[in-house]
């Protein structure tokens, strides 16, 4: 079975998450498309999200729930930080053995692999699927499994999302599904 793994915070998860995954599974046509929420990524500890593990399972789900193929898993909430991804790779296969496995992520990532714990391990287990834009072509790196593939752009930014939204400044149209602005506003109204 081929499986697609995308990690990160989505915090919040916004259209553009929603585009590239859709982009994603059209294109390279996984049997099962995983969103897989962060507890703390290894480059970003000691910053905090906005919000809960279970606000970002929540709208993950709901954001998710007509899109074919695609799941939500809260495996790497479960494990102890920081979130390391040759880690949750590792837990992954044991759970689903036998899985061609892919990890999606974008152009910034990419270049910065250099960086990721357990490359070598990493690049033994699964083929990077990685989304570039088309000014900007990705360089291949060599023992390194990756498929390029042009994505859509979409301006929406999790971390402008958070500004705009700890500010009470209105969303941009589009950015976020409605289903997923309803679940933030009860949240943000839930704390007062």
């Amino acid at each position: 079975m081929k499986t697609c793994l995308f990690g990160g915070a989505f915090d919040p998860v916004h259209s553009g998450h929603l585009m590239i995954a859709r982009a994603v599974i059209e294109s390279c046509k996984p049997e099962r498309f995983v969103f897989l929420p962060a507890a703390c990524s290894p480059f970003k500890i000691g910053q905090r999200n906005l919000f809960t593990a279970e606000e970002r399972m929540e709208m993950l789900r709901v954001a998710v729930r007509e899109m074919e193929h695609a799941e939500v898993s809260d495996l790497d909430l479960k494990l102890p930080p920081p979130s390391w991804t040759w880690r949750l790779v590792e837990h992954w296969k044991k759970e689903n053995p036998g899985e061609q496995l892919f990890w999606l992520l974008g152009m910034d990532e990419w270049n910065e692999l250099h960086r990721w714990s357990r490359l070598d391990r990493l690049s033994c287990e699964l083929t990077f699927i990685v989304c570039q834009r088309s000014e900007k072509k990705a360089v291949p790196r060599p023992g390194i499994r990756v498929v390029f593939m042009e994505c859509p752009e979409h301006p929406a930014s999790s971390s402008e999302l958070r500004r705009l939204l700890e500010e009470g400044k209105p969303v941009p149209p589009g950015w976020l599904p409605e289903a997923v602005l309803t679940l933030i506003r009860k949240y943000l109204a839930g704390r007062g």
